[in-house]
């Protein structure tokens, strides 16, 4: 009786349609939760009103106390992406926003290159990372999935998709950009670049439609110096935000004047170092890991990162973790449990209040599993050989 309770758990547990009713209620709980009791709807205030004020061609990157906390960082591109869900009366666009990015990054998963059983494992795996992005309403699960989506369409040999993808990320929150990263596993590179471009011109120029091409173009130049200045006010101790590696030591060290150039140096040299081994890149796995290393380098070499952000980094974590051969050697265990234990769960009730508060958010302390683990898969890029049995995603 139990083996067959335990069989119909497991399959249960392996139903895509079960797993996807999981994720759509966490966008009902999130949106239902927020608006009647909680206060983090405000990004979507945030969001809409970029579109609000792209219409009266106000200032993108001010403060409007009125209407939001904070700011907005987002390009003025975004203001087109936000448009449909800010034109909808406010509580059935949350729910609607909330929606489209849990279904965007459900399918982006769909699309890996992998066992169907290890693709459930990484949707299970990355839900408690889900369900704090959409606590706060954030578009990082639709960053997660572009940047996945623009792997699997070059591994599909669509790079017209693919840059698409790439150029849409960029045009709204930078971060995009990193899709850049599996170029070299493109096919047809000359194509490539011409469709990057064709994309380049088309979403610098298509704001310009809506809202006149000298106020897109102030708006550009407004982000620049919105981003600047974020940039320096996030590498500040007392930021919600740079729960990154420089965050850690700026942090630890108690020193805000920590630069960023020589972390990032360190990291973009240990990223591209894998690309020299040519030989590998015919192997699925070796291309998986460049996917999920670039899932987590986006956010833990970015002062910007915040707790909602590490959806991007942990569903990098649950690929490289069920891409890993089998017997799991002792050291990827250990690292994957702590990442359970300090990353994904370091927002929780878990951890009483005082402890997330005095230790885990004043030391960015979440953004450490992600960075050890980072610096191990970098380790295993440059010295295994992925061309092996025991690393065939089949």
């Amino acid at each position: 009786m139990e083996l067959m309770n335990f069989k119909n758990i497991n399959k249960l547990f392996n139903n895509r349609i079960f797993i996807c009713a999981v994720w759509v209620i966490f966008a009902v709980f999130t949106t239902f939760k927020q608006y009647h009791y909680g206060s983090e709807h405000n990004n979507f205030r945030i969001f809409i009103y970029t579109f609000f004020h792209a219409q009266d061609h106000l200032n993108l990157y001010l403060r409007y106390p009125a209407e939001y906390g904070d700011m907005n960082h987002y390009g003025p591109f975004f203001s087109l992406i936000i448009a449909p869900f800010a034109l909808l009366p406010q509580y059935v666009g949350m729910f609607f926003w909330q929606l489209a990015n849990t279904l965007f990054l459900y399918y982006a998963l769909s699309t890996l290159p992998i066992k169907n059983v290890k693709v459930n494992a990484v949707y299970w795996i990355s839900a408690n990372e889900l369900m704090s992005s959409l606590f706060c309403f954030q578009i990082n699960p639709a960053i997660a999935a572009i940047i996945i989506l623009s792997y699997t369409m070059i591994n599909k040999g669509n790079n017209f998709v693919a840059t698409c993808l790439i150029l849409i990320g960029t045009f709204i929150k930078l971060y995009g950009i990193v899709g850049l990263a599996f170029f070299f596993f493109a096919k047809e590179k000359q194509k490539f670049v011409l469709y990057f471009f064709f994309w380049a011109v088309l979403f610098f120029l298509l704001p310009m439609l809506f809202f006149t091409p000298d106020y897109i173009l102030q708006c550009y130049v407004d982000w620049y110096y919105s981003l600047s200045a974020k940039q320096v006010e996030n590498a500040t101790l007392v930021s919600w935000q740079d729960i990154s590696i420089m965050g850690v030591f700026r942090r630890f060290f108690q020193n805000s004047a920590i630069p960023n150039w020589p972390f990032l140096l360190i990291g973009i040299v240990l990223f591209c170092l894998p690309y020299l081994r040519l030989k590998q890149y015919k192997s699925e796995s070796f291309r998986l890991m460049y996917l999920a290393s670039t899932l987590i380098f986006t956010v833990i070499f970015s002062n910007s990162s915040e707790s909602p952000t590490y959806i991007i980094a942990f569903v990098g974590v649950a690929i490289w973790f069920v891409i890993q051969p089998r017997p799991l050697s002792l050291t990827v265990i250990g690292l994957f449990i702590f990442a359970i234990l300090l990353t994904t769960l370091a927002p929780t009730d878990i951890y009483p209040q005082y402890i997330r508060t005095n230790y885990i958010l004043k030391y960015s302390l979440k953004a450490i599993p992600c960075v050890i683990l980072w610096f191990y898969l970098c380790y295993q890029m440059i010295s295994q050989d992925f061309t092996k049995q025991e690393w065939k995603t089949e």
